[in-house]
């Protein structure tokens, strides 16, 4: 009876069965789950905190930067692969992690769009101008301030001008992939009494797009039409095999 017994659940959850059925349930909350057929457009989110060389906290949702790196370069690689969305929804974090990632998209050679969600806060600037395109929904915000460091800091000139070096990274890669005026952007990361405990400004969708930090506002629709769109210019900027 046990050996039927066996057999009788592994053909359950081969076939899908209640076993698989409980699975997804437990996993999911629900009992059908969408199937997302080939596409040649990779979707890639960035969520929570961008973690960089020291591990957070269990109860903090984090994104890896080295589990996005690999993958990224696998998306290079893939010539089924001919666009990639970025999804973010994003706190910030590591800022040489959160460099590295921005860095990474900006040099891809296939199509990228972003879109930004909730929020695209801190490092995440960066990463949201980093590719080709990019949007925001109207509700979500994105918060410029100043680079800070955690932990142990030694009060000597050397660690302010450590920071202010560090800045100037961050400010130039934003200026350089949007449409943002350096002055613009620093008189947003300076600003007294926009945010409640800190210096900086909290930019909300519309604000982003007329300031010239994000393209466009829209989301999931909007992005797969532009990324399409600049997936059939690519195609079409291909040069011919020269025939002699």
């Amino acid at each position: 009876m046990e050996k039927d017994t066996g057999k009788k659940e592994e053909q359950e959850e081969q076939s899908g069965g209640p076993s698989s059925l409980v699975q997804k349930i437990q996993a999911l909350g629900q009992t059908n789950v969408p199937q997302a057929p080939d596409s040649n457009i990779h979707v890639l989110s960035i969520i929570g905190q961008v973690e960089g060389h020291i591990q957070l906290p269990p109860q903090n949702k984090t994104t890896k930067y080295e589990h996005i790196l690999p993958q990224l370069i696998a998306i290079e690689q893939n010539p089924k692969i001919e666009g990639v969305v970025i999804l973010l929804n994003t706190v910030g974090g590591d800022v040489e992690a959160g460099l590295a990632l921005s860095e990474m998209i900006a040099s891809l050679s296939k199509p990228t769009v972003s879109i930004v969600l909730g929020g695209g806060h801190s490092i995440g600037v960066p990463i949201a101008v980093s590719t080709n395109y990019s949007f925001i929904v109207p509700t979500a915000t994105m918060t410029i301030h100043p680079v800070r460091l955690t932990g142990l800091v030694i009060g000597v000139p050397q660690t302010f001008e450590y920071l202010d070096k560090m800045q100037e990274r961050v400010i130039n890669f934003v200026v350089n992939h949007s449409n943002i005026k350096e002055e613009k952007f620093k008189d947003l990361m300076f600003a007294k009494g926009n945010l409640t405990r800190d210096i900086g400004t909290n930019v909300v969708g519309t604000d982003a797009v007329k300031y010239g930090l994000i393209d466009e506002v829209g989301g999931v629709k909007e992005a797969m039409v532009k990324v399409n769109e600049l997936i059939n210019e690519t195609n079409g900027q291909q040069d011919p095999e020269v025939i002699q």
